[in-house]
């Protein structure tokens, strides 16, 4: 397999995911940013080789590897979706640290998974989903596309999380007493999460609470 990735995105995360590529023997061939602001610059040792229509601008993307390395779900999606268009491959990558059971199963385009984080038995993790360092993911989950995880966090057992989720750091959900994380739900930094909570709502606290629906 060539070892060679692209990185798109220029910003505070993107050595973040740079480390866990190369963890993986990924050799970063070049960064794309949003826009041609910066193109020619270098970053982390990296050249910034244009902007995201640059690269789309090309007839096809088969046999280019490429890294997403932004947090907005959103953003992530819209690329991941368009790179797979042209025929571009977005590899999953997973720290050599990470313990990940053998009865789990693992979307193979663009899930990301941070060191020291642990994936138990039974659970699913879909497509484009982003998880940090040092989460727990307890058995019998489904983690659905595009969601994104934050460092320190526990997702207790027998929990869907649907599509384009954001889990602030060190959230815990209790194992049997959330059902659902709905679409597009929003879990604020340090969260106790006791029951199910619906789409499109921002909830935060130790029990979380609605602090807004979106």
């Amino acid at each position: 397999m060539d070892k060679q990735i692209y990185a798109l995105g220029v910003g505070h995360n993107t050595p973040v995911f740079i480390d866990i590529a190369e963890q993986c023997g990924y050799k970063i061939s070049g960064l794309y940013h949003y826009n041609d602001d910066r193109t020619g610059e270098i970053d982390h040792g990296f050249k910034i080789l244009g902007s995201f229509e640059k690269l789309f601008s090309e007839s096809s993307l088969r046999g280019s590897n490429f890294l997403l390395t932004m947090g907005d779900n959103t953003i992530r999606a819209q690329l991941i979706e368009r790179i797979l268009q042209l025929g571009g491959n977005i590899p999953s990558i997973i720290h050599p640290t990470a313990v990940i059971s053998r009865f789990a199963k693992i979307s193979p385009i663009g899930v990301y998974i941070s060191a020291f984080s642990h994936i138990q038995a039974d659970t699913i993790i879909e497509q484009g989903t982003v998880i940090l360092s040092g989460v727990n993911i307890s058995h019998t989950n489904h983690i659905g596309k595009y969601c994104f995880i934050a460092g320190g966090s526990t997702i207790g057992a027998y929990t869907t999380l649907e599509d384009y989720v954001f889990i602030g750091q060190g959230a815990l959900s209790i194992s049997g007493k959330v059902k659902t994380i709905g679409n597009h739900a929003y879990i604020g930094a340090r969260s106790l999460l006791t029951k199910s909570i619906e789409a499109n709502t921002i909830v935060a606290g130790s029990p979380a609470k609605i602090i807004k629906k979106l």
